[in-house]
């Protein structure tokens, strides 16, 4: 597909995810609660993210919605308590409901975030006004000059994610969104290969970056953002492609 047609097939799906063409396209995180402050609400959209590596999307998020509705639980989304807390009650909560599967590498990578925002800014609130909100100086932040603080959260695929979860539901204006990568999960990549952005002998070699690279390079002149395509693509292969685009 050259890049004229890859266009006008984005637009096609984009038209599609908004006019409710492409089926059920209810988001994983859509399952949240209501929030008593900014802090709590990006807490939520924060900490589970690092946790949503080869997993269902939608258990997670209903995990985490059942952990932060629990009195019992509901700590481990105050990045101050679950830096705080033993090792041992972190895990019980965790476990709990589920958020973490794993009981010390989910568990040890929840609270080295924790641990990394305190120490450094105190709030997820700060960090982002220490990066001016400026998707850029995040970057850096989290994926050169704190990269070991932030265990998966820092690697590019989520990252990126991450970064647009922020702008849809933490309300949170992030200057140089338009630099957002789009995040080439198992959804993502399939769509590459079915649009013709990658073949599906790259599918296997590329790197994440790479697809993504790519991506940018054939939407440049479209007006689109990448990431502004990963929830049309995602509803498009997780629904079955039952949409057609010649």
């Amino acid at each position: 597909m050259n890049r004229d047609h890859l266009h006008t097939a984005c637009r096609v799906l984009l038209n599609a995810y908004k006019s409710g063409q492409l089926g059920d396209c209810r988001m994983p995180e859509d399952s949240h609660p209501s929030f008593p402050g900014e802090e709590a609400r990006l807490a939520y959209f924060t900490l589970p993210m690092s946790l949503n590596y080869q997993r269902d999307s939608y258990k997670l998020w209903e995990s985490a919605l059942k952990t932060f509705n629990d009195e019992e639980t509901c700590a481990v989304f105050d990045v101050q308590r679950s830096a705080a807390l033993s090792t041992e009650v972190l895990r019980s909560h965790l476990l709990k409901y589920r958020v973490a599967l794993q009981p010390n590498k989910h568990v040890q990578t929840w609270q080295t975030l924790a641990k990394t925002i305190i120490a450094n800014w105190g709030s997820i609130t700060s960090l982002l006004q220490a990066a001016d909100h400026d998707y850029a100086k995040l970057r850096q932040i989290i994926q050169t000059d704190f990269k070991k603080g932030f265990p998966y959260l820092s690697g590019p695929k989520i990252f990126n994610y991450w970064c647009f979860i922020l702008s849809k539901y933490g309300k949170i204006a992030l200057k140089n969104a338009d630099l957002i990568e789009i995040a080439p999960d198992t959804h993502v990549t399939q769509c590459s290969v079915r649009l013709g952005v990658i073949t599906a002998a790259e599918a296997e070699t590329l790197s994440k970056q790479e697809i993504s690279k790519r991506w940018r390079e054939l939407l440049k002149g479209s007006g689109i953002n990448p990431i502004g395509m990963h929830p049309p693509l995602w509803f498009w292969s997780r629904n079955g492609f039952k949409l057609n685009i010649d």
